[in-house]
């Protein structure tokens, strides 16, 4: 894997054979990445998987033409011949008219932020395999774990950089940790699965191993007697393991392709309350060791901290620099992009601001309804809003967790869904889209 260093250089010279084959403007994309990761299963190592590569890719304009392309082979001569390649695909290319690199003007200038991604650590192998080892044995030792579908631990690092030719360069690294147990449990000729992860940006910063196998272990005990539940409209409370979805299908639907498209259920709601004046959601790409911390986008551009969701009322889109040109708006930093095709657009760090109420009381005031720990399938339409989605998790019966439920269907729409959400105060971020407790009045379960 080369060096930031070396990575930005080859990255120089290959806009410059784009411009030399005929280009009018060009940026190019390098990401590397090497990791380690140690599966055991029963006691024992079942497999190590070690893997490095890097690629790089370049897109070039001609006029409103463009091109993309990609490659692994790093070595000069094969660079230009891939600059060469870029350069008559987009003269085959139609003409986009908003298809362009980002405004120069607007563009990161100077070092970015120091965002603490990398701490430097790569494990060895062995020390995997005890970590590993070491939240399976936990696991196990849970009264109620039958069988074990293994423990692994992993470790990596990735480097980016991005050169445009009408002036950026820039780049970073981040490393990995992680480390994650899954097992099964039985009683009474029942069997449930489930499991606890983790993963962080420095090795300090991740739980201990028997503290994930441990809660893998009881949290498939915890579903074991597991039924349906009477089929009727009720308050669904989500945990914050899956609360992120909920927030995933909004950010989806405010992401500039989907406006310009026409296809998102959230078209119309610019400015306009989506949430109640409680809920307030911020995306924050300069969090230290954050999951998804950047310095700068898929463009270039510099990223910054905002309130997507401001006591209820969506402040704006996600857009790189197509949508916006689109739609007559300013590019906001969210471009995201892999070394093959254009910039997509991608939110950072989400979390959803804590509320007042306890986890408790937010479950407290419910007589009937369901606890969600488990989500299964994709029934979303982005269009309308309809949502159907398999779940799993626990009865709320006057106000406590009651019988695990299993093999149920929760239903609603999302506008009312989100108006309707209210948040607990047990915001804690472990994930790269963090809420807290999260409830949901009216929505319809089916069950029996």
């Amino acid at each position: 894997m080369l060096s930031l260093a070396d990575a930005q250089s080859r990255l120089s010279d290959l806009v410059s054979y784009a411009r030399a084959a005929g280009a009018d403007a060009a940026d190019a994309l390098y990401h590397g990445d090497r990791s380690t990761d140690v599966h055991v299963r029963l006691g024992a190592l079942e497999n190590v998987d070690q893997s490095e590569g890097e690629e790089i890719g370049l897109r070039v304009f001609v006029g409103r033409r463009s091109a993309s392309v990609s490659a692994s082979d790093l070595a000069p001569e094969s660079l230009r011949t891939l600059a060469e390649r870029a350069v008559a695909m987009a003269g085959q290319a139609p003409e986009d008219r908003f298809a362009g690199l980002a405004p120069e003007e607007r563009l990161l200038r100077g070092p970015g932020p120091d965002l603490d991604l990398d701490d430097g650590i790569e494990p060895d192998p062995a020390s995997l395999k005890q970590r590993a080892l070491a939240a399976e044995d936990a696991a196990r030792a849970v009264a109620g774990v039958s069988n074990s579908e293994g423990a692994s631990a992993s470790a990596g690092r990735s480097q980016i950089a991005l050169a445009t030719s009408h002036g950026f360069a820039g780049g970073y690294g981040a490393s990995a940790h992680s480390i994650s147990a899954s097992m099964l449990a039985e009683r009474d000729g029942q069997k449930q699965r489930d499991g606890a992860w983790h993963w962080v940006r420095h090795l300090d910063a991740l739980d201990d191993a028997e503290t994930i196998g441990r809660l893998a272990g009881e949290r498939a005990v915890a579903r074991l007697g597991a039924r349906k539940l009477a089929s009727g409209p009720m308050p669904v409370v989500f945990d914050p393991r899956v609360g992120g979805t909920l927030i995933g299908h909004l950010l989806g639907a405010i992401a500039g392709p989907a406006i310009t498209r026409r296809t998102s259920f959230l078209l119309e709601a610019l400015g306009q309350p989506v949430f109640g004046e409680g809920i307030t959601m911020a995306d924050d790409p300069h969090r230290p060791q954050g999951l998804r911390s950047r310095p700068f986008d898929g463009e270039g551009l510099p990223t910054s901290a905002k309130n997507l969701i401001d006591a209820g009322v969506l402040t704006g889109w996600m857009l790189d620099s197509a949508s916006a040109r689109q739609l007559e708006l300013q590019p906001t930093g969210h471009a995201a992009r892999g070394v093959g095709g254009p910039p997509g657009v991608s939110a950072s760090n989400v979390h959803v601001m804590p509320g007042a109420a306890s986890r408790d009381a937010l479950i407290g005031g419910i007589r009937r309804g369901l606890y969600v720990t488990e989500l299964i399938g994709q029934g979303v339409n982005g269009v309308t809003g309809d949502y159907s989605r398999g779940a799993g998790g626990f009865l709320i019966e006057d106000g406590a967790l009651a019988h695990p439920v299993a093999e149920v269907t929760i239903a609603g729409n999302l506008k009312d869904m989100f108006r309707n959400l209210s948040a607990a105060d047990d915001l804690e971020f472990r994930y790269a889209v963090n809420t807290p407790t999260l409830l949901v009045e009216g929505m319809t379960v089916a069950g029996d």
